[in-house]
């Protein structure tokens, strides 16, 4: 009773840690902290692992994408090859953050074990809950690395099937996913279909999901589309994002 009690702990932890993360509060990396404690506590390795594998992805949006890779590694360590769920969600973010630094082969491979870690889960547990991983998360994340590659045709393909996969109602990662649509426009040298998709993609999400990540990955793509600032489509992206128009 007391390791299940603590092993609960350890993921309410997690719970306040990733709330804090959306809203942009560096106060979430105490929350991982003390969740970590509570499942070494427990030996718990497949909670260890998941809590590794999410507290990665601060360190990701935080920018620090060699300490995401560290992380995600071990989590992935941490499972000791059980068929749990840190190992699938860390694989892909490790692709994520080796993509940004332009490591394709790495990506490449990581998101390989990804692919091969979801496979192993049980079906309760491929879920795009807090505590599971989908093939719907598995197709945005992918379609994420290989848009930071700028390999757009493979970037689409993942792009297109992870909206079939996700519900209309999860606002959140439809964002996300439209917004490295955006991108790939640029990428393909069409600042106005980029800047415009963008735009199109903020209004249209509704004002309580306009979460700080979402609005920090919009704004970094209207700073990487420079093109478009002079034109009517940068400049209406920069108005519903609240930047003056210079900004960039």
């Amino acid at each position: 009773m007391r390791r299940r009690l603590t092993v609960a702990a350890a993921q309410m932890s997690g719970l306040m840690a990733l709330t804090l993360l959306k809203l942009g509060d560096p106060a979430a990396r105490n929350w991982w902290r003390t969740g970590r404690a509570a499942a070494a506590a427990a030996e718990d390795r497949a909670t260890m692992s998941w809590m590794y594998a999410q507290e990665a992805y601060q360190l990701y949006y935080g920018g620090d994408l060699h300490g995401a890779v560290e992380l995600a590694v071990r989590a992935r360590q941490l499972s000791g090859g059980l068929p749990c769920v840190g190992p699938a969600l860390a694989a892909p973010l490790e692709a994520r953050s080796h993509a940004r630094l332009g490591r394709r082969e790495e990506t490449a491979r990581a998101l390989r074990e990804g692919g091969a870690a979801l496979e192993r889960l049980d079906s309760e547990l491929r879920t795009g809950s807090a505590f599971g991983y989908s093939e719907s998360q598995l197709r945005f994340h992918s379609g994420n690395a290989w848009t930071h590659l700028g390999e757009t045709g493979r970037a689409r393909a993942e792009q297109a099937r992870a909206l079939e996969l996700y519900p209309l109602d999860d606002h959140t990662d439809r964002a996300f996913i439209g917004l490295d649509q955006a991108m790939c426009y640029s990428i393909d040298g069409d600042p106005v279909a980029a800047a415009a998709h963008a735009t199109a993609i903020i209004v249209s999400l509704p004002e309580e999901h306009r979460s700080a990540l979402i609005i920090y990955q919009a704004r970094e793509l209207a700073a990487r589309v420079p093109d478009a600032r002079s034109l009517p489509e940068g400049k209406l992206l920069r108005e519903v994002l609240a930047l003056p128009a210079g900004e960039g």
